[in-house]
């Protein structure tokens, strides 16, 4: 087993980092200079979402995996199965509905990945075109 101190500084770590990345897969589309990365990102997150799901259980995402075998090393178990759940419950201390929370989440992932689509490709088409 791990030193506790190492343990919290790696959930925290996660915490920090996993949380960013969600943000910035939500809205990193806004920036130009982060579009690129944008669309790199929540392309990632959707492919390991599905396809990595198929080996794993849909939604399947590697760095919830490693943050829950940390907590666990700490001793912290019922975890849920989605990550935004587990930010919910953490942060606000409120419990809702799994189905709410994956409808919510797959939703808004959905509408920044067909955002950047359109933010990278089919506007710089648009500007092409009128010059």
């Amino acid at each position: 087993m791990k030193s506790p101190i190492l343990l919290d500084i790696v959930d925290l770590f996660f915490l920090i980092f996993h949380s960013v990345l969600i943000l910035f897969n939500l809205f990193a589309w806004i920036w130009i200079p982060l579009r690129k990365w944008h669309l790199l990102t929540i392309s990632l997150t959707l492919t390991s979402w599905v396809f990595l799901g198929f080996f794993y259980g849909w939604g399947y995402c590697p760095l919830t995996d490693w943050h829950w075998e940390v907590l666990r090393q700490k001793g912290i178990s019922d975890l849920p199965n989605s990550y935004i759940s587990y930010l919910i419950e953490r942060i606000l201390h409120i419990k809702l509905p799994p189905k709410v929370v994956d409808a919510f989440t797959l939703s808004l992932a959905v509408l920044a990945f067909m955002i950047s689509l359109k933010v990278n490709f089919w506007r710089n088409k648009e500007n092409q075109e009128k010059s």
